[in-house]
This record gives C-alpha cells, sequence and structure tokens, in this order.
C-alpha cells in the first residue's frame, strides 16, 4: 500500500473525537481503529491555525472516486450526525476517517468490500474554520 499522506487535524477536533472515542462502548472500539491511527499520524494545530482547503470535521468537500471517475459532494460529520443525509459521511466509516484532515488535491486508499479505492480531495467547498465559525 503506498504511504498516507500528511494531514492536519485541529486541536478542537482532535479533542473532540478523543474524548467521544474514550466514551465509545467496548464491543465498538473495533470500529475506532482506522481513526486513531489517522488521529496518531496527524499534525495538530490550532483552529484558526488550519489552512482553508484542509478538511475538518463538519467540512463539505468534493472528492473523486478516482476508479470510477465519480464525484460527490460529502460532508464530514461527528457519528451521531449522520442521520443517513445524503452525502454526510461519520468520521467513524472507513471514508469518513480517510477524509479528516485531507487537503485538497491530496488522494487517499481507502477499504470497500471490494477492496482499496483511492479518493481524491477535488475542493473543500465549505470549511468551518475559515467560515469563522468555531463553535461547532
Amino acid at each position: 500500500m503506498p504511504s498516507q499522506p500528511s494531514i492536519i487535524v485541529s486541536s478542537l477536533d482532535y479533542e473532540r473525537l478523543a474524548a467521544w472515542m474514550e466514551r465509545m462502548p467496548e464491543q465498538d472500539k473495533a470500529t475506532l481503529v482506522a481513526l486513531e491511527a489517522e488521529l496518531e499520524r496527524a499534525e495538530v494545530v490550532e483552529p484558526e491555525d488550519i489552512p482553508a482547503g484542509i478538511i475538518t470535521m463538519n467540512s463539505t468537500a468534493r472528492v473523486r472516486i478516482d476508479q470510477s471517475g465519480e464525484e460527490k459532494l460529502l460532508t464530514l460529520v461527528y457519528p451521531n450526525q449522520a442521520d443517513g443525509t445524503t452525502g454526510h459521511v461519520s468520521v467513524l466509516a472507513p471514508v469518513g476517517a480517510a477524509l479528516l484532515g485531507l487537503a485538497e488535491g491530496q488522494s487517499i486508499d481507502w477499504p470497500t468490500l471490494a477492496g482499496q479505492t483511492r479518493l481524491t480531495v477535488l475542493e473543500v467547498t465549505y470549511q468551518p474554520e475559515a467560515a469563522g465559525d468555531l463553535h461547532r
């Protein structure tokens, strides 16, 4: 598997996700492996220092599934916000954990039932930090 791209995570997102993961029931902890791996390799910065083109929690991004060329608009949300709304992706889903901290132009491989899929971030269309909304 190719090396994973570098990622940037806000300290606020990091703290909220770490606290949320600690509260997970023991039987659900296996679902956190990918997210924990992403957080461990992340560069953590203050929210006001996050560049505009980085996917943070509650960001919306236009992405391309490289194998098919299909483009999607996805919003990265906390698990309790993943209510089945089209385009809302939980940070606990494999693609959600893969999206966290990626920058425009970066690609990452993520697991699917059919194997590995490569996803490329084309554009971050909304990011709370860039919008000045730090009270998500």
